[in-house]
């Protein structure tokens, strides 16, 4: 299906997906770990080292297969994208909800 969509629709829906999996995800591991007095640093690390394994088949799919290295690449620059958004702006919505 790569074939015949153009890279940036395959790396924007890419980047919506991901930027909503994380962003609704870290706030809620925030408020989870509020209330159960976990660190919040550490949360944090788990969710960078979620994003790195979300991100991995697409890495793996460019370094093993050249025919579908164009798809594979737009698709881990929307994932990437998509979680460093979602990770560096979900803190400052947990903080604002008073999980931070």
């Amino acid at each position: 299906m790569g074939e015949f969509l153009p890279d940036y629709l395959i790396r924007e829906q890419a980047a919506v997906g991901a930027l909503f999996a994380f962003g609704v995800l870290r706030v809620i591991g925030a408020a989870v770990a509020f209330e159960r007095g976990w660190q919040i640093g550490l949360v944090g690390k788990c969710f960078v080292a979620a994003a790195v394994l979300y991100c991995l088949p697409q890495l793996f799919d460019l370094l093993t297969q050249m025919y579908g290295s164009r798809v594979a690449l737009a698709e881990l620059e929307g994932k990437a994208g998509g979680c460093a958004v979602a990770l560096f702006c979900a803190p400052i919505l947990g903080h604002r909800l008073g999980f931070e």
